[in-house]
């Protein structure tokens, strides 16, 4: 919300306040100034001008000299090429030594020959944004209303020795989405009276009931709605200060309707909408619900397909208005328009809300209807649009309001003791100085013994229970001045928990191997939920209300997000990349939409590209199976996860290489997985050469690990004996480790892979492994027959459980 300083001067005595000090007393009472924008700053020496004179440049077919008179009784020769520019106009003109936005001095000079004596200005060189500048002036130079005092200073014409306060509001704060809101908010503060704008008008004889009826067909959803009829309207440009008001906050003037619904939603927040009565094509007005496929095009002349879940503004046969979002565009206001039908209504908020988002169409008037808009005040609101379109537009006001009303009139209570409130706030305040509060904000108060029963005015409705009425108290005494207490009674220092810490651990582990956290949605598409799944999974997790089709369902996998983080940095020719996230995967439980999903901790890693780069040295090593499998087995390490625990088969996974990625189990349960994208799923995310590890950090954090232990350092020597093993080659090199290692007994102390061999020395369907296998006694030397006993007994297992033979 951008509120103008000069306008809120209209609704509240503020005295001397300036801007910031304004802003100061805002934020500590609960309302948060976010910037604060000075409107004229960098402006000096800028004035209205009048065209006296203008003839073509004679170098230049775009250039004009301008004979400019600006009140001081000789005229200025200025050259402008602006389109637009011609004699009779009224214009800003920035004299020699002016200074506009950014710093720009303007002096004498002169232009293919001719000599210029200043500027004349489009709104865009006075700092106004181009989106808020009327399209009549967008091309070209500002030109005044014949009444703009030639002289005067232009910025002050214009409204901009103002400031504009930008509003950082929590959603529960939709009063203060208007003027009024803002101004009570001021009042109260301030402990001053809110000053409202005035209505007044004269009706014709004529009933506007002979024109036009209203008829709702869905109460629940539309209480209330009130239609005016407004004839022989004229189109034209609004008054100045009402479009200066209008471009302060942010909205571009269009002409003299559009601007006076526009000035009474920021002054009221109740949002309005003028039809053209004469394209409405009937005299009933039916609000319903829209039918399932029904198309209708709005304002923006997009054609949209609406839904029963929408409610449109009918003229009895078809939408003329996406009801609370966006009008249609054959009723709408034109600049031959006469008659106008004005709306005023209340609706649901979540039905608006549900058009809004589901169609994609945020408009100033939808979020006010989303977040609530007061009740009680339309008619007021409707009132105050209605005299100003007699006075500025020329209008006939038809005698009476065509309305239904379905509202209730109760208002909300709440009952609550001053004791209860110093208890909430920890703060000793009478009785009477709590009242002094409620009633500087506008609540009425009644007293019953020991007790408060406060009314709630319609335009609060975030008030709903005591705590809310202890934050009303608090904000108004300032939050400053609450009592500061230590907690009493016993205090424990607070720690990180055992998973916490190893989770850090984690990350510390993983960054200091060269790998960059990433964070990425929760939220992913329903194909992209079932990619990647460590295991079956029962079920996913929709979303009820989804922001989009790509954010719909609760993730199943990290892997997928991070490969789209690989597909936009390759793109972007970011072809080395090493990632990692450490997040929860959401799991549907079966045969319930009510359930809540089971919410499990994964750990994802991405790598590509090249993993270390000596450029003078001119190597480069490639990311391959045996870095990610080098990451999964320093993961372990770091978590003191003994090795013989872990171990890795060949993987099936769909979507991962069939010779390059491996499962990884702990304790013979599968706990995750590891190797190559499969070049299939490359293509299709369109990505290079990549390699992932996903492993369920759950079963990880749970484990129960022994302590840190040390050994000594071997006194006695080892006893190395090599050996080439020809097995089938569906016998795995961890399954041949894993024999030898049972089998070598409490003697056999490492055993290394060293070689793999297949080639015309080996038979087909064999392969050849050579290991290291280490003998040692920490106690004392071992002699030549006991290691040939142990090894004998380790070739025996071998030859009797994987028919392993030793290679000649």
């Amino acid at each position: 919300m951008l509120v103008s300083y000069q306008w809120l001067k209209d609704y509240v005595n503020m005295g001397d306040l300036t801007p910031e000090e304004v802003a100061e007393k805002l934020t500590r009472g609960g309302v948060e100034v976010d910037v604060i924008h000075p409107r004229s700053q960098g402006l000096a020496n800028v004035t209205v001008g009048y065209i006296e004179e203008c003839v073509q440049h004679p170098d230049a077919d775009k250039l004009r000299i301008c004979q400019v008179n600006t009140g001081e009784g000789e005229t200025s020769q200025i050259i402008c090429g602006a389109p637009n520019v011609a004699a009779g106009q009224r214009v800003a003109v920035a004299r020699p030594g002016a200074v506009l936005p950014g710093g720009v001095k303007i002096k004498k000079t002169k232009l293919r020959g001719e000599h210029s004596e200043g500027m004349i200005c489009s709104l865009q060189e006075l700092g106004i944004e181009q989106k808020l500048v009327a399209k009549e002036f967008i091309e070209g130079i500002y030109v005044f209303p014949e009444d703009a005092v030639i002289g005067e200073d232009a910025i002050e014409q214009l409204g901009m020795h103002d400031t504009v306060l930008e509003l950082d509001l929590t959603p529960n704060r939709a009063d203060c989405l208007s003027m009024l809101g803002v101004a009570y908010e001021m009042a109260a503060l301030l402990d001053q009276e809110v000053h409202h704008p005035g209505h007044t008008f004269m009706e014709a004889e004529e009933e506007a009931s002979d024109r036009v009826s209203v008829q709702i067909d869905v109460p629940k959803d539309n209480p209330y709605y009130n239609a005016r009829i407004i004839k022989n309207i004229t189109i034209g440009p609004s008054p100045l200060w009402m479009q200066n008001r209008l471009t302060a906050a942010g909205i571009r003037p269009i002409n003299n309707v559009v601007d006076i619904t526009n000035y009474v939603l920021l002054e009221y927040g109740q949002p309005l909408h003028a039809f053209d009565l004469e394209r409405l094509g009937s005299k009933e007005i039916v609000v319903r619900r829209a039918a399932n496929g029904e198309k209708m095009t709005t304002l923006d002349n997009v054609e949209r397909t609406l839904s029963d879940e929408y409610m449109v503004i009918t003229n009895g046969k078809e939408p003329v208005a996406l009801a609370g979002v966006m009008g249609g565009a054959f009723s709408e206001v034109q600049d031959d328009t006469t008659s106008i039908l004005l709306e005023a209504a209340y609706f649901s908020p979540v039905r608006i809300r549900k058009a809004s988002r589901a169609l994609g169409l945020r408009s100033e008037a939808s979020v006010r209807y989303e977040k609530g808009i007061d009740a009680e005040r339309v008619e007021e609101a409707s009132d105050r649009a209605v005299s100003l379109l007699a006075k500025y537009a020329g209008g006939k006001v038809l005698k009476g309001a065509v309305e239904q009303d379905y509202r209730s009139n109760e208002r909300k209570t709440i009952i609550t003791t001053p004791k209860r409130l110093n208890e909430i706030l920890g703060t000793e305040l009478a009785a009477e100085e709590m009242i002094a509060i409620f009633k500087r904000l506008g609540l009425e108060v009644k007293t019953e013994e020991t007790s408060f029963i406060i009314t709630i005015p319609s335009r609060r409705p975030d008030l709903m229970i005591e705590e809310d009425l202890a934050e009303e108290v608090a904000r108004l005494y300032g939050y400053d001045r609450i009592p500061t207490t230590l907690p009493e009674g016993v205090t424990t220092p607070g720690s990180l928990s055992y998973s916490q810490v190893r989770r850090r651990k984690i990350r510390r582990y993983l960054e200091a191997s060269g790998l960059d956290e990433a964070i990425t949605y929760s939220l992913t598409s329903p194909e992209k939920a079932s990619r990647f799944l460590l295991d079956d999974v029962p079920g996913t997790v929709a979303v009820s209300m989804p922001m989009s089709e790509e954010r719909s369902t609760m993730r199943t996998s990290l892997v997928p997000h991070l490969l789209d983080v690989i597909q936009y940095n390759q793109h972007r020719q970011l072809n080395d990349a090493a990632l990692f996230e450490l997040g929860s995967v959401f799991i549907g439980e079966k045969g319930g939409l009510n359930k809540q999903p089971r919410e499990t901790m994964m750990l994802s890693v991405v790598v590509t590209g090249n993993w270390e780069t000596h450029l003078w040295q001119g190597e480069k090593k490639r990311v391959d199976f045996y870095v990610i499998k080098g990451i999964v087995e320093g993961l372990f390490n770091e978590l003191k996860i003994p090795a013989s625990d872990v171990h890795y088969r060949v993987s099936d996974h769909p979507e991962l290489h069939p010779g390059r990625s491996a499962d990884v189990l702990l304790n013979g349960r599968k706990v995750g997985f590891a190797g190559q994208v499969h070049p299939r799923i490359e293509k299709e995310w369109d990505i290079k050469e990549t390699y992932v590890f996903q492993v369920n950090m759950d079963e990880l954090l749970q484990l129960d690990v022994d302590d840190v232990s040390y050994k000594q350092l071997p006194r006695y020597p080892s006893v190395t004996r090599d050996i080439a093993l020809v097995v089938d080659k569906t016998v795995s090199a961890a399954e041949v480790q894993e024999v030898i290692e049972k089998a070598g007994g409490k003697l056999l102390n490492h055993v290394t892979l060293f070689d793999v061999y297949e080639g015309d020395t080996v038979e087909a369907g064999k392969k050849s492994l050579a290991f290291s296998i280490v003998y040692l006694d920490p106690n004392r030397t071992l002699t030549d027959e006991e290691v040939t006993n142990v090894h004998d007994r380790v070739l025996t297992e071998l030859e009797e459980k994987l028919q392993a033979a030793l290679r000649k």
